[in-house]
C-alpha cells in the first residue's frame, strides 16, 4: 500500500504524518510506502523546518531526511490513499485528478480520528513550538486509527 500525505509547504504537517505514520507502521510491522508533498511550489527541496524536527525528536522520530516537493495529478494514480491535511488542500488536490474515480482516493486524514473535535490539522508554520507538539498529537491519534484500519 502506498499513501500520500499533503499539506500547503510540504515542510510542517505533511512531513510530520509521514514520519508518525512510517514509524507506527514499522512498530506494528505493516508494510507501507509513504510520501509527502505540498499543493504549493513555496518550499520545492527543503528540509521540514526545524521546528518540526524537533517536535518529531521529541518523540523519538527523524524526519530529517525528508525533501518537500509539489503534488502532482500524476500522484493519484502512483499512491492507495491521499490524506490532506485540510479543505483547502484537499479542493486544490481534487481539482488535478484526472478523473472522480481517482478523486475518491483522497480525504482528510483526521476523517480516521472522528471522535477528535477538529477536522483539520491546523498549520503551525507562523506560531509557536507548541503548535507543532499539538499537530503531532493530531497525527499520531489519526495514524493510529488508519493502521487500526489497515490491519483489520
Amino acid at each position: 500500500m502506498r499513501i500520500l500525505l499533503v499539506c500547503l509547504g510540504n515542510i510542517c504537517r505533511s512531513p510530520m504524518a509521514e514520519g508518525v505514520l512510517r514509524q507506527r507502521a514499522k512498530e506494528r510491522g505493516i508494510a507501507l510506502a509513504t510520501d509527502s508533498a505540498g499543493t504549493g511550489d513555496y518550499h520545492v527541496g527543503e528540509a521540514p523546518d526545524p521546528r518540526a524536527q524537533a517536535a518529531m525528536r521529541k518523540q523519538g522520530m527523524e524526519i530529517g531526511d525528508l525533501r518537500a516537493r509539489q503534488f502532482t495529478a500524476k500522484d493519484f494514480e502512483h499512491f492507495d490513499i491521499l490524506l490532506a491535511m485540510d479543505a483547502d488542500n484537499l479542493r486544490n488536490m481534487t481539482r488535478l485528478a484526472p478523473d472522480p474515480t481517482l478523486a475518491a482516493k483522497a480525504c482528510l486524514i483526521m476523517d480516521f480520528a472522528p471522535e477528535h473535535p477538529l477536522r483539520e490539522v491546523p498549520d503551525p508554520y507562523y506560531g509557536g513550538d507548541d503548535g507543532f507538539d499539538g499537530v503531532f498529537a493530531m497525527l499520531d491519534e489519526a495514524t493510529n486509527l488508519l493502521l487500526d484500519g489497515i490491519e483489520r
